[in-house]
């Protein structure tokens, strides 16, 4: 009889604890009129948001020369009611579009800059639509084009009398190379800015709570004297023998740093022919750690070394840094508050073509044959250390609170900087993800105009996180360096 009891009360509870953990979990709130107006905005004017990103994937334009990518993005603002100002911060290729007047400013992100030599047909196997050519490998042709519409969506809100304050879209290039976001900052155009919102093409849909690396990039030149290398070796002096002490050296401290630091390195100039002592070799190398203040403490370290090579081989040296990138500051009450519209909007639904699709990539690249991923991930408030790689828009989180979310454009486990993000990035899976980030990112900021007590719970999250901080970029003193056209 107890037996039968126990075993009757076990059962009840199996049935009963699953719906009182289901019935704990918190409802995802009711939308308000706006929010539900920027998103129909959004999906009405997603045939044009969809033309505009595949008109920048079709330009494919690399860092710093997006002339058309910017132009196109540019007279999209202009004809939506938007003031564009272009050509900021000393880039051709930046722009500021803004709505409205008075606070709240709030901002949001957009990039469009290409990759070199991963051209690709959106097709899921392998075929460049010219061999060498630029592709969208990082999907920015798609984070461009969903950013304006969500600043679209809302600037009509404003225009409408439902919303009051400013919206911003910054359109910002290079991120691949230079970091146009650093001039930018530098510039002050995010001085008056309240909040700011970023998404990045991913294989996931997350809010991002996890941080990015610090980087530092930067380029090691060495001077000798020439000679005949079989006739008069004695006279000369070699640059590529200074450049690879150097080298060797780096490679030595790998042993001797943290975990969680990565350098990485090509010879861009190590002389012309073997029968010529040197008398100039390059390398261009990245060294990133967590924090910036530990990037800092390697290149103390790489100094050093820069001046020992030179000294063991007689020859002349400099180091000269080329830009760099802060770590993101993660700010997790926005984080928070992009989670609820994420789970509000949905999971992304894909067709069985568009799952064939992504399989076909998947067994291409030889990863499992898994499709899409198109659920929404739950918020991770503890995700450890960055896994890798850095971007500009983390210096813009140490100067203005940043938002940033990740949403599927390409099959789960792609290869990133490859052919199967370029390939997705110009079809159905990567307009998906468009429609979907535009939607959250509307409807995150329609939350930030009408409720002041999150903006100022992201202020002083924000406000505790850089206390103490100075903030100075990586990039040198004076311009640009603009490619010669």
């Amino acid at each position: 009889m107890n037996r039968r009891r126990s075993a009757f009360v076990l059962c009840v509870c199996l049935l009963v604890v699953p719906s009182l953990l289901r019935a704990a979990s918190p409802p995802v709130p009711k939308a308000g009129p706006n929010k539900e107006a920027a998103v129909a905005s959004v999906e009405r004017h997603r045939p044009e948001l969809v033309d505009l990103a595949n008109q920048v994937w079709g330009f494919a334009e690399t860092a710093l020369k997006e002339k058309r990518s910017s132009r196109l993005l540019a007279d999209y603002a202009e004809g939506q009611g938007f003031k564009v100002e272009r050509g900021v911060a000393g880039l051709p290729t930046a722009f500021v579009a803004s709505y409205g007047e008075g606070r709240p400013v709030i901002a949001i992100l957009g990039e469009y800059d290409a990759l070199p030599g991963i051209s690709q047909k959106a097709q899921p196997t392998k075929e460049p639509v010219t061999a060498g050519a630029p592709g969208h490998g990082c999907g920015h042709n798609l984070f461009g084009a969903a950013s304006l519409g969500a600043a679209v969506a809302v600037k009509e809100l404003i225009a409408a009398g439902k919303l009051q304050g400013t919206v911003r879209f910054y359109g910002t290039p290079a991120e691949e190379a230079v970091g146009g976001k650093l001039y930018m900052v530098r510039a002050g155009l995010f001085k008056d800015v309240d909040v700011v919102l970023a998404w990045h093409p991913s294989d996931e849909t997350k809010a991002d709570t996890q941080s990015t690396q610090a980087m530092v990039d930067f380029v090691v030149e060495f001077h000798g004297k020439t000679a005949h290398a079989a006739f008069d070796p004695w006279n000369g002096r070699s640059a590529l023998d200074g450049l690879e002490i150097f080298t060797h050296s780096l490679n030595m401290m790998r042993e001797h740093v943290q975990p969680t630091v990565r350098m990485h390195y090509v010879i861009t100039d190590g002389g012309d022919v073997p029968n010529v002592v040197p008398d100039h070799a390059r390398v261009w190398v990245w060294v990133r750690d967590t924090k910036h203040a530990s990037v800092d403490e390697l290149m103390e370290r790489v100094r050093k070394m820069v001046q020992g090579a030179a000294l063991s081989a007689d020859v002349q040296a400099t180091l000269r840094v080329q830009s760099g990138d802060y770590e993101m500051l993660v700010n997790r009450a926005g984080e928070r508050l992009l989670q609820t519209n994420m789970d509000w909007v949905g999971p992304i639904q894909y067709t069985a073509a568009e799952e064939e699709f992504a399989k076909t990539i998947q067994h291409e690249t030889g990863i499992p044959q898994k499709g899409m991923s198109g659920a929404v991930k739950p918020l991770n408030e503890h995700p450890g250390g960055p896994e890798g790689g850095s971007t500009d828009v983390a210096d813009v989180s140490w100067n203005v609170p940043v938002l940033h979310v990740s949403v599927v454009t390409a099959p789960l486990g792609s290869p990133w900087h490859a052919w199967p993000v370029a390939a997705s990035g110009g079809m159905s899976i990567g307009h998906k993800g468009l429609t979907y980030a535009s939607k959250v990112l509307a409807a995150t900021m329609v939350d930030l105009f009408e409720q002041p007590e999150k903006r100022a719970e992201i202020r002083r999250e924000f406000e505790a996180g850089t206390k103490g901080t100075v903030y100075k970029g990586y990039i040198p003193d004076g311009p640009p360096p603009l490619p010669k056209d």
